[in-house]
């Protein structure tokens, strides 16, 4: 048998500007992002769960009407078990309410959900709102 007098790795002694470029820009990008991270940290005020919840469809179905919705989380604070309440209205009398809960609407964010009425949404007034929810 013969050994072998190959080295198995080589390194130079002083590194390729390639190898200097990508370490400088990385090392750019890593403070960029520590230093965003640290401002929104220091600057952003937090401010408690703001919901908008906007109407998106209405259709029939089996046995009622399933009414599709948007809630949006305008704040920067999150929300956990969020109830959203649906009202059907004729006039100042509620003809139905049904309610539903998210468990967790993030903050600035946006989630989609449905309610379902028995009775028909195209005959009363529609009101849709957050009523209630428990810091996460």
């Amino acid at each position: 048998m013969s050994s072998t007098h190959r080295q198995r790795h080589t390194e130079a002694d002083n590194p390729h500007w390639m190898e200097w470029l990508t370490g400088l820009v990385s090392a750019a990008l890593i403070a960029t992002l520590i230093g965003y991270v640290a401002w929104n940290a220091v600057t952003d005020e937090m401010v408690p769960p703001e919901f908008a919840i906007e109407a998106t469809g209405m259709e029939r179905m089996t046995g009622g009407y399933r009414i599709t919705f948007d809630i949006e989380n305008r704040a920067n604070t999150s929300a956990a078990a969020v109830i959203v309440r649906g009202e059907l209205l004729r006039g100042n009398e509620s003809v139905e309410s049904v309610d539903v809960t998210f468990d967790y609407v993030p903050g600035e964010s946006q989630s989609t959900g449905a309610i379902l009425f028995s009775t028909d949404p195209g005959s009363a007034q529609l009101t849709l709102r957050a009523i209630g929810y428990t810091d996460p």
